[in-house]
C-alpha cells in the first residue's frame, strides 16, 4: 500500500514528510515551547539555523528518490520561498505592532499560524496541480502573472504601510465578535458579561484578530509563491515540500529578523527582479526549443539575483547601522 501513488509520489514519500513535520510541531510545542516567554535573537538565530539546515538537509532525501534535477527544483522553491517569507515577516511586524501582541505571545500566535497556513497551501496546491495537469496552459497563466506582478512591486512604492485601521477583514471581526480591548493573556477567546444582557459570553481577543490577519496575510503572499513555485516545477511533492519547510521556519525568522528589517530594504527590488525571471523562463525555453529551462541555471540565477539584493541592501543602509552605534 506504502509504494501506491499519490499525486504521482509514493505514499511512503508522503508519510516520511508528514512525519518530520508532525514530529517538529509536537517539539515545538511540546517540549521547546511549552510556556509563554520571549525569543531573544540568539535562541531565534539558532532556531533559524536549525530549520533551514532542515529544509536543506531534506534535499538529500529528494536526490536519493528523485534525482539531481528534481533537487535542483526542490532547493530553487525552497529558496524563493523562504525569500518571499521576508515580505511576509514585515506585514507580520506590522499586525503584531497594530494589536500590541507581546513578544512573549508572538510565539503561540505565530505557532498556530503555521498549522493554518499547512492546511490552507495545501488546498491551494492541490487545486493548482489539477488544474495543471488538466491544463497545461494554466503554467502560462501563471508565468504571466508573475511577470506583472514583480513589474508592479519593481515600480511601486516599497514605503507604503498597510492601513490596518480601516482594514475591511478588521472591521468585519469587529462587527462580527465581541472584542476585548485588550490582551488577555494568552487566550484567543475569553468569557466576559455582556454590557447589555449581563450573562456570559465569548469575546474574542486582539490576539484572536491578529492569527485571522496573519493567515490572511499568507493568502494573500501564497497568490504569489504558489505560482512562483508551479513555474519552476509542477510535481506536487516538490511543490508542497518546499513551501512548507520553508514556512515551518517562518516564525524562527520572524523573531531574528524583526528588528533589522530595515538592512534590507533594497531586497524588495531584487524579489521583484526574481519573480519577472521566474515567470519568464516558460517564454525563454519556448523561445530556445527546451523541454524545460535548465534547473541548475534556475538555481544558480535564483542565488545570484538574491546575492546582488543583499549585498545592495546591507552597502546602502550602512550608514544606519553606523549611526545607531
Amino acid at each position: 500500500m506504502l509504494t501506491l501513488l499519490f499525486l504521482g509520489t509514493p505514499l511512503w514519500m508522503w508519510g516520511v514528510f508528514l512525519f518530520l513535520v508532525i514530529g517538529l510541531l509536537v517539539l515545538d510545542l511540546g517540549v521547546f515551547n511549552t510556556g509563554d516567554h520571549e525569543i531573544g535573537v540568539a535562541e531565534s538565530l539558532k532556531m533559524s539555523a536549525f530549520y533551514i539546515a532542515l529544509g536543506l538537509g531534506f534535499s538529500g532525501f529528494i536526490w536519493w528518490q528523485m534525482g539531481g534535477v528534481a533537487t535542483a527544483q526542490y532547493l530553487t522553491a525552497f529558496v524563493v520561498e523562504k525569500t518571499l517569507a521576508l515580505d511576509n515577516i514585515f506585514v507580520i511586524a506590522l499586525i503584531f505592532g497594530f494589536f500590541a501582541v507581546p513578544r512573549m505571545y508572538q510565539h503561540r500566535v505565530l505557532f498556530w499560524g503555521i498549522l493554518g497556513v499547512i492546511v490552507l497551501r495545501g488546498i491551494m496546491i492541490g487545486l493548482g496541480a489539477t488544474l495543471v495537469a488538466q491544463y497545461q496552459w494554466v503554467l502560462y497563466v501563471f508565468a504571466v502573472f508573475l511577470i506583472l506582478t514583480g513589474v508592479k512591486m519593481l515600480f511601486s512604492s516599497h514605503d507604503k504601510e498597510p492601513d490596518l485601521h480601516n482594514n475591511a477583514l478588521v472591521k468585519f471581526l469587529k462587527r462580527r465578535f465581541h472584542v476585548t480591548d485588550e490582551i488577555e493573556g494568552n487566550d484567543f477567546f475569553v468569557k466576559k458579561p455582556d454590557p447589555k444582557t449581563g450573562k456570559l459570553v465569548n469575546y474574542a481577543t486582539p490576539l484572536f484578530l491578529a492569527l485571522v490577519m496573519v493567515e490572511a496575510a499568507d493568502l494573500v503572499f501564497a497568490v504569489d509563491s504558489v505560482p512562483a513555485v508551479f513555474t519552476i516545477t509542477t510535481d506536487p511533492f516538490i511543490v508542497y515540500t518546499s513551501n512548507i519547510f520553508a514556512i515551518l521556519g517562518l516564525r524562527a525568522l520572524y523573531f531574528a529578523l524583526s528588528a533589522v528589517l530595515a538592512r534590507f530594504a533594497y531586497l524588495k527590488y531584487a524579489l521583484s527582479i526574481l519573480l519577472v525571471f521566474i515567470g519568464s523562463k516558460i517564454f525563454i525555453a519556448d523561445l530556445m526549443g527546451w523541454a524545460k529551462f535548465p534547473p541548475m541555471w534556475s538555481l544558480g540565477i535564483t542565488f545570484a539575483i538574491l546575492t546582488a539584493g543583499v549585498v545592495v541592501s546591507l552597502w546602502k543602509t550602512r550608514d544606519t547601522v553606523a549611526k545607531a552605534a
